[in-house]
Order: C-alpha cells, then sequence, then structure tokens
C-alpha cells in the first residue's frame, strides 16, 4: 500500500496541476494534496469491495459535487471557483490513482504466478517460521522437504503430509511458505548426504579444554555465578555449566 501511494503522489506532483482561481490565486499541487487524499479514501478497493474512509469512520464523505449543485443561479463566483478547482484536482488524482493500481497490479502479476498444486505433489516448506529444528539457527536449510500434498484448502492453503522433525507440526501451510520440489538424476548427481561427524571421546586422564565463554547467570538467590562454556573439538550439544573458569 505504501508503495502504491508513493507511486500516486509522484504522478500527482509531476503533472504540475495548477490552478487560478477567479481572486486571481495559483493553486499548485501542494494546496490540491487533500483532494488526492479524498480521492483515495473515496474510492472503493477491489480487496475489501469498500472504500477506506467507510473502513475507518463508518461513512463517506460528502464530497463538493454533492453539495454544490450546477442549477443554483445565485451561487458566489468565488465557491463555485472553488467547486470547478476541487473537482479537477479530484478527477486528476483520481486518473493517478487508477494508474497507479494499474501500475502495482501489472508488477506483481509479472512476476507471481497462481499456484498449481495438486494432490499427490511433493513440496518444499519454508523453515522461517520453524525455531525448533536442531543445529544453529544460521546454518539451517531455507527449505525442508520434500513432503507429499495430502489435501487442499482452497487455492491459497495445503495440507501436507509431515514427516522427520516436523511431525509435530500443524500439517497446513500456505501456498507463500512451500515450493514445488525437482529431484535431480541419482546416475549423475548420486546422494551427497554425509554421515554425521563423530567426536571422537577423550582418551583416560585427558580433560576438556574450554575454547569460548558464552554467557552468565546467578543461581542460589543471585549469590553464585555460572558460567555457560564451549569445549574445543565438540559440538553445540555439549556445552555445560561451570561454577568457575
Amino acid at each position: 500500500m505504501i508503495q502504491t501511494l508513493e507511486d500516486m503522489i509522484r504522478r500527482f506532483c509531476a503533472y504540475g496541476l495548477e490552478f487560478k482561481d477567479s481572486d486571481g490565486f495559483t493553486h499548485d499541487w501542494c494546496t490540491l494534496i487533500p483532494a488526492l487524499e479524498l480521492a483515495y479514501k473515496t474510492s472503493i478497493h477491489s480487496s475489501t469491495g469498500k472504500t477506506p474512509a467507510m473502513l475507518e469512520k463508518g461513512w463517506n464523505p460528502r464530497l463538493p459535487y454533492d453539495t454544490l449543485k450546477k442549477d443554483l443561479v445565485d451561487i458566489h463566483p468565488t465557491a463555485s471557483s472553488f467547486k470547478i478547482m476541487l473537482d479537477k484536482a479530484r478527477h486528476h488524482a483520481n486518473r493517478c490513482m487508477q494508474d497507479s493500481f494499474k501500475y502495482a497490479k501489472e508488477r506483481w502479476d509479472k512476476s507471481h504466478k497462481p499456484p498449481d498444486f495438486k494432490i499427490g505433489d511433493l513440496v518444499l516448506v519454508s523453515t522461517l517460521n520453524f525455531n525448533n529444528i536442531k543445529g544453529p539457527k544460521k546454518l539451517k536449510d531455507s527449505f525442508e522437504g520434500p513432503f507429499m500434498i495430502k489435501a487442499l484448502h482452497g487455492p491459497n492453503a495445503v495440507q501436507l503430509q509431515l514427516t522427520g522433525e516436523l511431525m509435530s507440526k500443524h500439517p497446513a501451510f500456505p501456498v507463500s511458505l512451500i515450493k514445488p520440489y525437482s529431484s535431480s538424476d541419482k546416475e549423475l548427481f548420486p546422494p551427497r548426504n554425509k554421515p554425521p561427524l563423530e567426536i571422537s571421546p577423550l582418551e583416560e586422564g585427558e580433560e576438556k579444554k574450554i575454547e569460548k565463554g558464552l554467557k552468565e547467570k546467578r543461581t542460589r538467590n543471585k549469590k553464585e555465578r555460572e558460567y555457560l562454556v564451549r569445549y574445543r573439538n565438540s559440538t553445540q550439544d555439549m556445552n555445560g555449566y561451570l561454577r568457575k573458569i
């Protein structure tokens, strides 16, 4: 929405809209910005089917066109000039707004295609919102899978058959968090899964060497301190607390 408003204002200002009223005063785009705001608040949005003013206030503001009629013969020239100025500014704002909406839609449609998933397809799931996957957060894969689609919940959500660490997760995901899985040729690209790193046990009489202190905490009514440390040649799950370093 912010990008749409920026594009509207850019088009509105670039046109160089000016109006000279009956009293000789010139009004440029700076003084006509409220007309752009009014046009935006009274336009019906395709996503909601209502105007922003109706959603925010519960009613649409009355426009100069609704209050000043053309058949009034005794209208003051200043009021008539003001009405003409606002009408021109509002029509120009409506054109800028429609052009901005059209440009935003074309830009979105150009880079986004509607999902075409079917039951039985294999997809990958984004790990963006998963915080309890094993291993360092910075080194975890951006996507996990593949998982098979069990059901479709409309055009924007799917239900997956999760396995492994993700079995405890809710199986329904929006299509924005999944992508199709493309398998590689096993003859050209054989499996490259590496076995987990084996840590050799300490020899008898050998002590663990501390590599780095990670965190400090207080225990027993905050009178004693403990330190979380990392040992050399060890994995993250082997970190431990010590009272003295």
